[in-house]
């Protein structure tokens, strides 16, 4: 299995093309860059297990938490689809060919359905 690498988009520091990714909205993620990029889905799946199993919901690596941060703003400040065409996680699951099925239940924008 291969490392993913996702940075800001076009060739990173090694030349290694990458992704274009919007930055999140908020001060910091709850987790350093490079561990997010590593870790993700096992952080997702653990939380998924958490709320499923126990109730947990809201807690650290939320799904909700990362929607409300990364979805971006259109011109009239209408949120868009985490997961539309060169949005935050459609830019890296596009990338590396993954295709999640999170959004076929869980909403793509902050408080949307």
């Amino acid at each position: 299995m291969g490392l993913l690498l996702c940075s800001g988009g076009g060739a990173g520091a090694r030349g290694i093309l990458a992704p274009a990714i919007p930055r999140g909205t908020g001060e910091r993620c709850v987790e350093p860059t490079d561990v997010m990029r590593r870790e993700h889905m096992r952080f997702l799946l653990h939380q998924r297990d958490d709320t499923v199993r126990s109730g947990v919901r809201g807690a650290r690596h939320s799904l909700v938490g990362c929607v409300g941060c990364h979805a971006q703003t259109d011109a009239q400040g209408v949120p868009i689809p985490v997961n539309a065409s060169g949005q935050f996680c459609e830019s890296c699951h596009s990338f590396v060919g993954a295709s999640p099925d999170c959004f076929e239940c869980h909403a793509t924008v902050p408080g949307g359905d």
